[in-house]
């Protein structure tokens, strides 16, 4: 089953429709890279689908333990390398700071976001630090 249809716009930017939504995201090269960088580029999306993945993972986890995630935030980090120009590294930083919870209910967190369908297809030269901050 076809997931997304890209369109490519011109000057760099493209157009992908989610077909079973509807939902449109639009990328953009970065200004470091011959873009506009005027919405998420391609790189970027990688790294937040990674973030995004993990917080989905630890949502599953948070329902059947009966902890309120809500609220939970997260920074994302992209650092390119230059040759050859791809993600080196990914860094994020979550913020559970208004959660409280046993020992065993964060590593149960953690390990969720570690092992997500997203953590782990990527390719594993692309060093993922990842920090929960209580």
């Amino acid at each position: 089953m076809v997931t997304s249809k890209i369109i490519y716009s011109g000057e760099l930017r493209t157009n992908a429709t989610h077909l079973r939504s509807g939902q449109e995201v639009i990328t953009d090269a970065p200004i470091d890279n011959q873009g506009k960088g005027e919405a998420f580029s391609p790189t970027d999306l990688v790294c937040s689908a990674l973030c995004s993945c993990m917080m989905t993972i630890m949502g599953q986890v948070a329902q059947r333990e009966s902890i309120a995630l809500e609220g939970t935030t997260a920074e994302v980090t992209k650092v390119m390398s230059a040759s050859p120009r791809k993600i080196a590294e990914i860094i994020v930083n979550f913020d559970l700071s208004h959660l409280i919870m046993t020992d065993k209910q964060r590593k149960m967190l953690e390990n969720a976001a570690k092992t997500c369908p997203v953590a782990l297809s990527l390719d594993e030269g692309i060093l993922q630090r990842i920090s929960f901050n209580y």
